[in-house]
């Protein structure tokens, strides 16, 4: 009598970093639901306004990371990732995707908004397809993995140790630190764009949050109308006391 074993013998992992083949066709799939985009954006765009991106970062969503497994090609796109420095390319090229290690340094942060897949982005399926948070731990060994679940407001941050992720603890503000960007990131409920939702956002050491560029836009624009208030102001009273000030 013959026992066969229910669950798979893993194989031992070979990883490599290869280029992608020039015609290798990257997975398209489609948005799970309207408010990763946004959320994605809202995120990249902070950074920008308050000139935390520089031109050797990558930061990208719904981009795919590439390592070649077994000498197979595994390519996964997270909804937002950060790398701290990639090498350039050339400018008439357009970059499909990210090898670490090959094109740069690895992934720092990689954020998966919750979708109702089943075994998605939780997943530690160790064999072909691999789960993602296997892939993001195992395979691209990513320090810092987010999971956020829009719809119940909630985050889940797993910082690597020994190989394993940990789930960290929010602080006394329900934030959590993210070494890799020197920030905290929590949850802030508002309007952003005609939505209201709860929005992930980032905060400074300092605890100051950062703007998005709207929210700065529109603080320029009040200190420009009280400017111009002011100025009516003064005239009038110069009006008042005989001088033109127009002269």
């Amino acid at each position: 009598m013959v026992i066969q074993s229910l669950h798979p013998v893993q194989k031992e992992l070979n990883v490599s970093w290869e280029a992608l083949p020039a015609d290798f066709i990257l997975p398209d799939d489609p948005v799970e639901n309207i408010q990763q985009p946004v959320l994605a954006a809202a995120l990249t765009d902070a950074l920008g306004a308050a000139g935390l991106i520089e031109t050797n970062m990558l930061i990208g969503s719904n981009f795919g990371l590439v390592a070649t497994v077994n000498k197979k090609i595994v390519v996964k796109a997270p909804d937002w990732l950060y790398v701290p420095q990639v090498k350039p390319i050339a400018p008439d090229i357009v970059r499909r995707s990210y090898t670490p290690n090959l094109e740069g340094e690895p992934v720092g942060v990689v954020m998966e908004f919750l979708s109702d897949t089943e075994g998605g982005e939780l997943s530690v399926r160790s064999t072909p397809p691999y789960g993602k948070l296997y892939f993001y731990e195992r395979i691209l060994q990513v320090p810092t993995y987010i999971t956020y679940d829009p719809y119940e407001a909630i985050i889940e941050v797993r910082c690597l140790q020994d190989g394993h992720y940990t789930l960290q603890q929010a602080d006394t503000n329900g934030r959590f630190w993210i070494p890799e960007l020197d920030l905290f990131l929590g949850i802030w409920q508002g309007e952003r764009l005609c939505q209201t939702m709860n929005w992930l956002r980032w905060w400074n050491r300092e605890g100051n949050l950062l703007l998005w560029s709207s929210e700065q836009a529109e603080i320029e624009r009040q200190r420009a109308e009280q400017e111009r208030q002011r100025a009516e102001r003064l005239a009038q009273q110069l009006r008042e006391m005989g001088i033109n000030p127009d002269e």
